[in-house]
């Protein structure tokens, strides 16, 4: 049966495996209001700046008040907007393969020692520079000294950072590696997060739903009574990611069938 849609929304995706799957989440939801939904994917920085730019209406997941207030505080400069949901509960760490062992390393500090310097792959691999945990590892970098012993970080892309651990497992090679939750490498590795005593990662954060103020009128009080109960977690998250990254599921067709079986939405 042809569905005729009354209306178009455009959602604005960080381009991340996690935050993809949390969009089709919401595209399903917003599929059963009615909607034709418009994925705009993009690196964290430059769809906040199309949500300021008019280019978006919403915006899923931002991170707050951590990894992405920054961004938020400089499109409300502009425009006002609303937070919708809670969708995960997220934090940033830096992790390493559950074989190095706990007493030679448990906290950023122990990167220092020598014999695990020896061992101890000296490129730490990241994400994308927009991202909240390129920024607070960069800080890390200068204010544990790290550059100093000969560690090197680098940006890239998520399959640098997530081919940088898989390598080193397969390999049993010692690596650090900067990670967050909620991740589908936690379903697959035993991966080990390491203290940071100067909180330098920041603090759990909540995965939000951005909705321009101005675009509030294209939804009833009851739809966005809807979006605001929507309740996932770091653990629905991860499990998801895993079943699309890693047992080839469709993506929109896996979270359909989440939302029936776990929500009682009406869906098209």
């Amino acid at each position: 049966m042809h569905i005729k849609y009354r209306k178009v929304i455009s959602l604005g995706v960080t381009d991340l495996s996690f935050h993809r799957v949390t969009a089709s989440l919401l595209t399903n939801v917003l599929r059963s209001m009615g909607f034709d939904v418009n994925r705009v994917y993009a690196p964290h920085q430059d769809n906040f700046d199309r949500l300021r730019l008019g280019e978006v209406d919403m915006l899923t997941s931002a991170w707050l008040p951590f990894s992405d207030g920054k961004f938020k505080a400089e499109v409300e400069k502009e425009v006002s907007l609303l937070e919708l949901g809670l969708h995960y509960n997220p934090y940033s760490m830096w992790a390493v393969p559950d074989y190095v062992p706990i007493e030679e390393v448990a906290e950023i500090a122990d990167l220092h020692k020598q014999k695990v310097f020896e061992k101890m792959r000296p490129a730490i691999q990241g994400v994308c520079s927009g991202a909240g945990i390129t920024r607070s590892s960069r800080k890390m970098m200068n204010l544990y000294g790290l550059n100093k012993t000969g560690y090197r970080f680098f940006t890239g892309t998520e399959e640098c950072c997530y081919g940088a651990l898989e390598h080193a497992f397969a390999n049993q090679e010692w690596i650090v590696v900067p990670l967050w939750k909620p991740n589908y490498l936690h379903h697959l590795y035993g991966i080990r997060e390491l203290k940071d005593p100067k909180g330098l990662l920041g603090s759990v954060d909540k995965a939000v739903l951005l909705l321009r103020e101005d675009r509030k009128h294209l939804f009833s009080a009851d739809q966005l009574h809807l979006l605001d109960s929507l309740r996932f977690s770091n653990e629905i998250i991860s499990e998801l990611d895993y079943q699309v990254s890693c047992k080839n599921e469709i993506l929109d067709e896996l979270t359909y069938r989440w939302l029936l079986a776990n929500h009682k939405l009406v869906l098209v």
